[in-house]
């Protein structure tokens, strides 16, 4: 694997890492299956994409991005809460809802940002190369989204998210409003996925309608890899194994795409993805049988 294919994994690794903070958030601290993501990550590049060509300051249309997936977020949290919708089913809902949202967004199938300034445009021309200087943005702003997210599920806000995702009967039963909290978690989850939409679109310069596709597969199998890599029942570092697995992830598929032995191609990217997925949710479990196996020789 050469350089500039090693800081182009990485840099893609900590895009995808905010996607799997997002699922992170729906899937393990609310138990929420999501499909949300598939939508709010093209809607995030979509609309960082179009307020950047219509001359808005780069960070504010990141913040735009993410309010606009938020937004998203709630309108599956409100058919599930509201209107009892199942949760899967919401969430597929909005995620069809939102591909005809993305093409009305950018009135086109995909919108270039090649002459536009975007949040890296100011660190150009300081000494690093171009590929080198993507990912250490990105990395400063992942970090942040993660002390920040660790501070907020420890706080008294969080934990009672945290109990609504764990046992919502009894989290109501200690006077907690559990139907506020999903709306909270719901938002937050898909802001993050569509911050990642901005930063991909910025940091690819185009935004398509398309780049949905597979996303929270993606977003899983980060997850599923971090607490693979790194148990942690520490909130902070479980995070930060997301992070790692997203990279990890990444950088598997790179090195899997980038051996000639193997003979994959580029449009194998799904099949190496679905893959490394069912090698890491069949791992733990080949590990706990071993386990459970030995305990029984020994007694």
């Amino acid at each position: 694997m050469s350089e500039i294919a090693f800081f182009g994994a990485v840099e893609i690794g900590l895009v995808y890492a905010l996607v799997a903070l997002g699922v992170y958030l729906s899937f393990r601290v609310l138990d929420f299956p999501d499909l949300t993501v598939d939508g709010s990550f093209p809607l995030g590049a979509a609309v960082c994409a179009t307020l950047l060509v219509a001359g808005v300051n780069p960070w504010i249309a990141s913040l735009v991005a993410a309010l606009a997936g938020s937004m998203a977020g709630l309108v599956t949290a409100t058919l599930n809460v509201r209107f009892k919708i199942l949760h899967l089913l919401a969430s597929i809902l909005t995620m069809i809802a939102l591909f005809s949202v993305n093409l009305r967004v950018m009135g086109r199938p995909n919108v270039a940002l090649l002459m536009q300034d975007t949040v890296l445009t100011p660190f150009y021309g300081l000494g690093l190369p171009d590929h080198v200087v993507r990912p250490l943005v990105v990395l400063v702003v992942v970090v942040a989204v993660v002390l920040l997210l660790s501070r907020f599920l420890n706080s008294e806000f969080g934990l009672a998210m945290r109990a609504t995702g764990v046992n919502a009967r009894m989290a109501r039963a200690q006077g907690v409003q559990t139907d506020f909290h999903i709306y909270a978690g719901m938002a937050l989850s898909n802001g993050l996925c569509a911050l990642a939409g901005a930063l991909f679109a910025q940091t690819n310069g185009f935004a398509d309608v398309t780049t949905g596709i597979g996303t929270i597969v993606v977003g899983l199998a980060a997850v599923i890899v971090g607490e693979t890599v790194l148990p942690a029942r520490a909130m902070l570092w479980a995070l930060v194994g997301c992070v790692v697995g997203s990279i990890l992830y990444r950088l598997a598929v790179q090195l899997a795409l980038s051996a000639d032995a193997i003979g994959l191609q580029a449009s194998d990217l799904n099949l190496v993805t679905a893959v490394l997925v069912a090698v890491a949710l069949i791992l733990p479990r080949m590990r706990l049988k071993a386990a459970s196996k030995k305990r029984e020789a020994v007694r």
